[in-house]
């Protein structure tokens, strides 16, 4: 018999119904299966993404680099080893998608400039997946937007001129969203710049996260 409510105690969130895991199974399926872009991706479509019901944190950063097309790990690259430490989590817990979803803005790797830095994300991914995939995550409470294009696509009109700006506003996305710059080298004399990155957002963006996968995931969760 399930336990009483106490008053005061915080409603919990319904428990994913099975129905739901499967329908996440199945579009994820859909999803890794996608050729719509292959012609213009120089090494092939690979969309690299996880995620299941029960995950309460959604990152959202720009698109897969080479190592992360060539081994189907996101964010498994020197970035990501940044990224984790701002969320103050270990490489077990970042991937434990029962918790923590990752579904950047482009899925497959786009490609070079001939001058050097990666092409933007291919913008049919949005158009043809996420509403779907955000429709299947029910517990997500915290998006994390890392860059320019997670940014102008969550927050459209709330987004501000230049990513500075946006992430100085943070506190006007909460409870919602938390916007980052690029966790990569290049953001080193950024974060050196702007010091209130590190003393401000990254403690609240590190509490939050603790208390949004402390718990242990939904009773029969799985990955998907």
């Amino acid at each position: 018999m399930p336990r009483a409510r106490r008053a005061g105690e915080p409603r919990r969130p319904a428990r994913p119904a099975r129905a739901s895991r499967a329908a996440l199974a199945r579009l994820l399926d859909d999803v890794r299966a996608c050729r719509r872009c292959e012609a213009e991706l120089p090494l092939g479509p690979r969309p690299v993404l996880r995620a299941t019901p029960t995950s309460r944190v959604l990152v959202v950063g720009q698109a897969p680099g080479t190592r992360v097309h060539e081994t189907g790990v996101p964010w498994n690259d020197p970035s990501g080893d940044r990224l984790r430490e701002w969320l103050g989590l270990d490489r077990d817990t970042f991937y434990d998608e029962r918790r923590i979803a990752i579904i950047p803005m482009g899925l497959c790797y786009p490609g070079r400039y001939e001058r050097g830095g990666d092409l933007p994300p291919r913008p049919e991914c949005a158009e043809l997946w996420f509403d779907a995939l955000r429709a299947q995550l029910p517990r997500v409470e915290l998006t994390l937007l890392i860059g320019s294009y997670a940014q102008r696509h969550y927050l459209g009109d709330d987004v501000r001129k230049t990513l500075t700006e946006t992430v100085a506003a943070w506190r006007d996305y909460l409870p919602d969203f938390v916007p980052t710059p690029h966790p990569s080298w290049r953001t080193t004399r950024w974060l050196k710049e702007h010091p209130f990155f590190g003393d401000e957002v990254l403690p609240e963006l590190r509490r939050r996260v603790t208390d949004l996968i402390g718990d242990d995931p939904a009773p029969g969760a799985r990955p998907v």
